[in-house]
């Protein structure tokens, strides 16, 4: 390709021969919008159509080029009429099945023919199979080569098929010359860590197109030195990207929230517990942190039921103290309800006014609350998303405290704190969770918070014994629910999502509610579910609140912020279909008292291993930060911290369970580029996250 015709990298993908309109507006669903988006679009996997396997030496889930002689071809007819081609080359046998075939193919594939097949290898009826295997028919006396390099398969999307994506990579790579169309922008000793001998290009160019005699494994694995290099250079650029964050909140002014500790006093001296050395820790660096005039971004994490709720209601009393509003949002109207009783049971009495932000209120009541926010006479705000709302104005915010973190993307967060902005002054933020992040994520996804854990449940507070049981014990079941009922316990009976429908969501519980009823008539049953209204279900929740319910059977509504000291059972139906998270955060639902507590997780068999893997693991322990690093460890980042929601884009080479080595050096390699060339930090993040990341602006 002549100089002249090299194309910049940064130039549009409608640049490359065979982009037209329409597969510009398909690579534009996968973030590629620029010749170099194609470079940085790597292979999930690859496949080795590099050597002939001999069929004698197949082994089952193994994927590889196989060629034979078709001995036999005939049709079969049982529940699924199929073509079956019985191949040998001498060395093994093997059979290709075909579920959807042509007359043309059935003509083709007769005895007497050589064939070479691609696919994966599985376990027939009667010897392995290949199905539906791509082919090509081998003509006589002919000789096919098989594949110089090993075959890229990438992550597309409807409409882009493997082979014209490949060969949109190929013309994009024609365009990578040498360092001048794709700078380093890793300084000389950051390259150490990131395998010093593998230049930018090199790693790249390799990654498409892996010669035959690399180990294949190690790809596979993500291990291999090329795909280290280009990790290392990711997670620097994630680094930086959130460093920035860091550093713009920084430069804001906040108000330093200080008062003479007078009402916070007088709301410790009214609990009926004092706080644990965890609860006072992290309450003394966020009272630090609001004193400042720099905005705090502190995350506090602490297992169900560790009292995070009343060290933000402390932080609140202090912003309160010092003369400004306080706004805690969540994520449900139900937790929001709560928080909104808690915090006028414990504010109130002294003389603190708590209002109330839902989407579904009315018109009258929002208008009242709406003017009452802006004139400051509501000091502490609790709510949903219906805070972020336009007509939202607040007087004088000082402290914006959000439950649930991993409810809320990084652009919702930054929303509400802008509510409080005034002349470039913010106000504070503390983001809590009590789903525990592991120290992974937490040093990736949370690198522009300070993190504070209260990793100490008060006293009195009873571990929970989990059992694992099949559903074909669901008799035994009720009878241990009926027991638990005549020693005056409560208990939950939670009916889990069916097939994304809230509908039938609704329906199970119904008829889990209607069954348990005729099977327990001596007992007082109550059912909650998503598509009751707010004041029906509060009306429910209240009852079993005050005793006057023995089972409360529930939808996924109750997974937070429900305490009812007295529930000492949990049934978990079809608990399988939940994710560790959600099943730690439901279980604890109970144990929130003195009294010996216990959760039944019932399953529908077959459990698949990935279940299996998650209801052992919440048998084994309480530990929620064991429960999140085996959530991470079988689900991912992206689907833990719900990627979409987050802002944070999906790592397209790091990951964060196996290139832990290279997270632990990010802070330190972050700050050498910062300090040897902060001009190349910009560069680095658009080269990674382009227009994906806006992490300063909402």
């Amino acid at each position: 390709m002549a100089e002249s015709e090299r194309k910049d990298l940064s130039n549009p993908v409608t640049d490359l021969k065979g982009v037209g309109a329409k597969v510009a507006e398909r690579l534009e669903k996968l973030g590629i919008t620029q010749i170099q988006d194609l470079l940085f679009h790597l292979p999930l996997r690859y496949q080795d159509r590099t050597r002939l396997l001999p069929l004698g030496s197949l082994k089952p889930q193994q994927e590889g080029l196989v060629e034979g002689t078709i001995r036999l071809s005939q049709v079969k007819f049982g529940r699924r009429r199929s073509l079956l081609c019985y191949i040998d080359d001498g060395t093994g046998s093997l059979v290709l099945r075909f579920f959807h075939f042509s007359k043309t193919q059935q003509q083709q594939l007769t005895q007497g023919v050589r064939v070479r097949c691609f696919g994966e290898i599985r376990n027939g009826p009667s010897s392995f199979e290949m199905v539906h295997p791509e082919y090509k028919i081998i003509p006589d006396e002919g000789i096919i080569p098989v594949d110089a390099d090993l075959t890229p398969i990438y992550p597309t999307t409807e409409g882009l098929h493997q082979l014209s994506f490949r060969k949109l990579v190929e013309r994009a790579l024609a365009h990578l010359n040498d360092e001048t169309s794709l700078p380093e922008l890793l300084p000389e000793v950051a390259r150490c860590h990131a395998v010093a001998d593998t230049s930018l290009v090199e790693a790249i160019r390799f990654l498409h197109q892996p010669s035959p005699d690399v180990d294949v494994q190690q790809l596979l694995d993500r291990r291999h030195k090329t795909q280290r290099r280009l990790a290392y250079e990711e997670l620097l650029a994630q680094q930086l990207s959130l460093r920035k964050v860091r550093l713009q909140t920084q430069q804001h002014k906040a108000p330093s929230l200080i008062s003479d500790g007078q009402q916070r006093q007088a709301l410790l001296s009214s609990l009926p517990f004092s706080l644990t050395g965890a609860q006072e820790r992290v309450l003394k660096a966020i009272l630090s942190d609001i004193g400042s005039k720099t905005p705090m971004q502190r995350l506090v994490q602490g297992d169900v039921g560790s009292g995070k709720t009343i060290v933000a209601a402390l932080a609140v009393l202090e912003a309160v103290s010092a003369g400004y509003q306080a706004v805690m949002m969540a994520p449900t109207e139900l937790l929001a309800e709560q928080h909104f009783k808690t915090f006028t049971a414990w504010l109130a009495p002294l003389g603190v006014n708590v209002g109330w932000c839902v989407g579904k209120q009315k018109s009258a009541d929002r208008k009242v609350m709406l003017a009452n926010l802006a004139e400051g006479k509501i000091q502490v705000a609790v709510g949903t998303h219906a805070l972020f709302q336009n007509e939202v104005i607040f007087d004088h915010l000082g402290l914006v405290v959000i439950d649930e973190q991993h409810r809320f993307g990084v652009h919702q967060r930054l929303a509400l704190r802008d509510k409080g902005k005034k002349a470039s002054v913010f106000p504070h933020q503390l983001v809590m969770t009590a789903t525990p992040i592991p120290r992974t994520l937490a040093m990736t996804a949370y690198a522009d918070l300070n993190v504070s854990v209260i990793d100490e449940l008060p006293p009195g507070r009873t571990a929970i014994t989990t059992v694992v049981m099949p559903d074909s014990r669901r008799n035994d079941i009720i009878e241990r629910v009926h027991l638990a009922c005549q020693e005056k316990r409560q208990v939950y009976w939670v009916c889990t999502l069916v097939e994304e429908s809230e509908h039938l969501q609704c329906q199970a519980a119904e008829d889990a509610a209607n069954e348990l009823q005729v099977a327990l008539p001596d007992c007082r049953i109550d059912l909650v579910h998503g598509r009751m209204k707010s004041a029906e279900k509060e009306m429910v929740m209240n009852q079993f609140r005050a005793g006057n319910a023995d089972i409360l059977v529930a939808t996924t509504v109750i997974e937070v912020g429900v305490d009812v000291p007295n529930a000492s059972l949990m049934v978990i139906e079809n608990a399988e279909r939940l994710g560790l998270a959600q099943l730690h955060q439901l279980r604890g639902r109970v144990g929130r008292g003195e009294i010996e507590s216990h959760c039944v997780l019932m399953y529908h068999p077959p459990l698949s291993e990935n279940g299996q893997s998650r209801l052992t693991c919440l048998r084994q322990t309480n530990d929620g930060f064991v429960i999140a690093q085996r959530d991470l460890e079988l689900r991912g980042p992206g689907e833990l911290l719900g990627t979409r929601q987050t802002g944070l884009p999906q790592f397209r080479v790091a990951n964060l369970m196996e290139d832990q080595d290279l997270i632990d050096v990010m802070a330190e390699a972050a700050d050498q580029l910062l300090a040897v060339a902060p001009e190349d930090s910009d560069a680095l993040v658009a080269r990674w996250f382009g227009h994906k990341v806006n992490f300063g602006h909402v």
